[in-house]
């Protein structure tokens, strides 16, 4: 997704003046083209997240929309009281881009995972955060994230889609699969292990309505995915995230309001690091059972019951 957010930016910072791009010394082998374009406007801040973030806001001040670019736990997490107070709390046009969300960074480890980004940022006054489910997602994503005026924020991770899934006209809920049997609402690329365990299950694809999701908070659920909701009466949540905070609970709270509660519930989700060990980004999915097989499973047991 890296690729396809870079060639947008570069697009939207020619054509605007008043962009500016902020990188916390990431980018070798990325960047190098936004900042052939864009010249004295794309500033390495160097490792200091946290003045980063700050300076941000203060150009924000004076008219700018500016993008802040580093990994996601290092732009999420170091300078997260630079977001809520210089950013948030006075509503600057700022807009923090976090690479490699999820287990993204795979060995790494918890340093390098950000697996509680969208709780901790959701959270604060004014931000919205975005999340595509493909590569082919981002451009819109992020023009969508340029028309918010404010606080904002992407989680890039990586994905393709398989070339028989349209994207529909953005919404922050999409529908991009059709069932009868199943309601699975996802978040982010781990859509994609959800695509893959319905292939495995179904050539035909026909067991279930998927429904991504792409912005967080989530103001008001749509009409199709509450009729759909209540026409199978089985709602599957998954995301590449804690329980806490993440697209669980903002779906889970929608349907309480709505005294809405499908007869069987599960949600997948993003456990950690339960027995302490650390492998690429497959192996903390299929510890999570948010991998394709674990998720076939879940399926074939929430349709049959």
């Amino acid at each position: 997704m890296r690729k396809e957010f870079c060639n947008k930016i570069e697009e939207l910072a020619i054509a605007n003046q008043k962009i500016l791009f902020l990188t916390g010394d990431l980018g070798f082998m990325a960047l190098e083209s936004i900042q052939k374009s864009i010249g004295n406007r794309f500033i390495n801040t160097g490792v200091s997240e946290q003045n980063m973030v700050s300076m941000a806001a203060s150009l924000s001040s004076q008219g700018f929309t500016v993008f802040c670019y580093s990994i996601a736990p290092f732009v999420v997490f170091r300078p997260a009281e630079q977001i809520r107070l210089d950013v948030c709390l006075h509503n600057m046009d700022v807009k923090i881009i976090g690479n490699g969300g999820g287990y993204g960074y795979g060995i790494m480890g918890s340093t390098h995972h950000a697996i509680e980004d969208i709780a901790v940022l959701s959270s604060f006054q004014n931000m919205r955060c975005y999340i595509p489910f493909c590569a082919e997602d981002v451009a819109e994503i992020t023009e969508q994230m340029m028309n918010h005026r404010g606080p904002g924020y992407i989680r890039l991770e990586k994905g393709t889609k398989p070339d028989y899934i349209k994207i529909p006209v953005y919404n922050p809920i999409r529908k991009i699969l059709n069932g009868d049997k199943l309601t699975i609402v996802s978040m982010g690329p781990i859509s994609l292990n959800a695509i893959a365990a319905i292939e495995a299950i179904s050539p035909e694809k026909n067991i279930a309505d998927v429904f991504i999701v792409s912005e967080i908070p989530i103001i008001e659920l749509t009409k199709q995915l509450i009729t759909s909701i209540k026409k199978t009466d089985k709602l599957l949540i998954i995301e590449e995230h804690v329980s806490r905070g993440g697209l669980g609970e903002n779906i889970s709270l929608q349907l309480m309001q709505k005294s809405i509660a499908p007869k069987k519930f599960t949600h997948l989700f993003a456990v950690g690091y339960p027995d302490g060990k650390y492998g690429d980004q497959k192996f903390h999915q299929e510890k999570s059972k948010i991998d394709p097989k674990s998720i076939q499973k879940i399926i074939k047991k929430m349709i049959n019951e």
